[in-house]
């Protein structure tokens, strides 16, 4: 047998072979035994059920009489390869017999998963990993430290729960390098990917019904991983200077807001930068305030013209700021390493949330990201994708502009990884998109990117994860859905750009 009966039996539940026979068929029915599996022989499963063997033969001369297992002298019993009709159970129940508990954190996509689409999303594209090194510095983490990355870390050391110390001091360096966030390793903690550090900030800082103040556009799956900390979200509108702190004050003063989520380098979606005048006046009202600041540095680090701009935290002199940043869009995806820098006492509050649902992070690729760090490999791979991500772009601004220029108005983005445009108010967006996904190609709609799921007329198209052939292809596909019979730009009119675009 594969692996051993586990039947019960009740001397008060009626005759005791008939108790076997129904555990047996039960067990056929949901899969446990097999066609044609082995079954024990009737002594030793008398044995093992503490009644007499006549016991166990009267209930396998009954299986056998209708069909459920098959016996002959010197080969023993086993389950029969050709079962009674509808007797085998071949999916697991669909729907739980007990009730489920309240869950506000859905984060579906309706195209995800869709074969055959071209998605123009922000993602970048797995193709362009840097799969040798990346797999020969993993290597040679298992190699030189196998034993340390595969055991548990809290067991050597309670700091690795912060992550792989050589990781974390190499991303201490290339932050104060590179963006002038000053930090040592033992600022950093390191998280499976920016969504589990944001979780873990939100966690350490409300208790539910806390509000946490939010820009009233934003990423869907951050909303809900904020919200499933039990706190309410409420939106503060974004213009072309980004977050409106002004707004933020007024709304801080009329409730007992906890911390406020931004992307002050790129906003997610608008593209906009927070502006000098801003970045000062979120910093001076958080410090006044007790205000926490949590900084998501989506996209910070694609700048395709302008002067770079500094993170929040590399201003920060009050300890206001939570500073979350990730390396899964610099590498791919599914490499989940994010990080968050902060006062000790908070950092060490997210690193006990952390080992309340994750005890630690995967420390083998820990090591590996840290040697990529070190050997220059991250800066060339990031150099490299800089020049297809503006290759890419320029693409996708060329086909837009020849198929879609009648109903869409945007600004060519001087950093990201997609393009946020305005739609004529004679397309119906939702209808839009709907149709495209017929049609093999998705996008991000106003309002699928609005806090409160209201229709805006603005649509996000990224460029990261196509290269210019498919990005042409897609666009194609989108004009083919588009909505109207026939696109006259003199009928449709001027398109409002979206440089300023106040939250709904």
């Amino acid at each position: 047998m594969a692996r051993p009966l586990q039947l019960v039996l009740d001397p008060g539940e009626g005759p005791l072979y008939r108790q076997v026979v129904a555990a047996l068929i039960g067990d056929i029915r949901r899969g446990r035994l097999p066609a044609g599996a082995p079954l024990p022989g009737s002594r030793s499963l008398a044995d093992a059920l503490g009644v007499h063997r006549n016991t166990v033969i009267a209930a396998y001369r009954e299986l056998q009489a209708d069909g459920w297992i098959d016996s002959a002298i010197g080969r023993g019993s086993r389950v029969a390869a050709s079962l009674p009709a509808s007797s085998v159970s071949t999916t697991r129940p669909r729907a739980p017999s007990y009730a489920l508990g309240a869950c506000d954190a859905n984060t579906s996509i309706a195209d995800a998963g869709v074969a055959g689409v071209l998605h123009l999303g922000h993602l970048p594209d797995p193709r362009e990993v840097p799969r040798v090194a990346l797999a020969r510095a993993y290597r040679r983490a298992l190699a030189n430290e196998g034993e340390r990355v595969l055991d548990y870390a809290d067991r050597r050391d309670g700091t690795l729960t912060f992550g792989h110390p050589r990781l974390r001091a190499a991303l201490a360096e290339m932050l104060a390098r590179e963006r002038g966030v000053v930090a040592t390793a033992a600022d950093v903690l390191v998280t499976n990917g920016s969504q589990m550090a944001i979780h873990l900030a939100a966690r350490a800082l409300v208790v539910p019904g806390d509000v946490i103040a939010v820009e009233a556009w934003g990423h869907r799956p951050v909303f809900a991983t904020l919200r499933a900390t039990g706190a309410e979200l409420v939106g503060v509108p974004v213009d072309g200077e980004g977050l409106d702190v002004d707004a933020l004050a007024r709304l801080r003063a009329r409730r007992h807001v906890r911390a406020v989520y931004v992307t002050p380098r790129h906003q997610h979606p608008t593209a906009v930068v927070l502006s000098p005048r801003r970045r000062a006046a979120l910093l001076t009202l958080a410090a006044r305030c007790g205000l926490a600041v949590i900084e998501d540095d989506f996209d910070g680090e694609v700048v395709f013209e302008g002067p770079p701009v500094r993170p929040l935290a590399a201003d920060d002199r009050d300890g206001a700021v939570v500073y979350i940043g990730s390396l899964s869009k610099d590498l791919a995806p599914g490499v989940r390493v994010g990080l968050a820098i902060a006062p000790a006492a908070m950092l060490q509050r997210m690193a006990s949330w952390r080992s309340a649902i994750d005890r630690q992070g995967d420390h083998a690729l820990h090591a590996a990201i840290a040697e990529l760090i070190e050997d220059g490999d991250l800066r060339r791979h990031a150099r490299r994708m800089h020049g297809l991500y503006l290759r890419r772009r320029d693409a996708l601004v060329a086909a837009l502009r020849e198929r879609l220029a009648a109903v869409l108005s945007f600004e060519v983005p001087t950093r990201g990884t997609a393009i946020w445009a305005a739609v004529a108010p004679e397309v119906d967006v939702e209808l839009w998109h709907r149709r495209a996904l017929l049609a093999g190609v998705s996008f991000a709609t106003g309002r699928s990117l609005s806090l409160d799921d209201g229709p805006v007329a603005h649509a996000r198209f990224g460029f990261a994860g196509l290269d210019p052939t498919r990005l042409r292809e897609a666009v194609g596909r989108l004009a083919k859905a588009l909505p109207i019979a026939k696109v006259v730009p003199a009928k449709i009119g001027k398109v409002d750009p979206p440089r300023v675009a106040s939250a709904p």
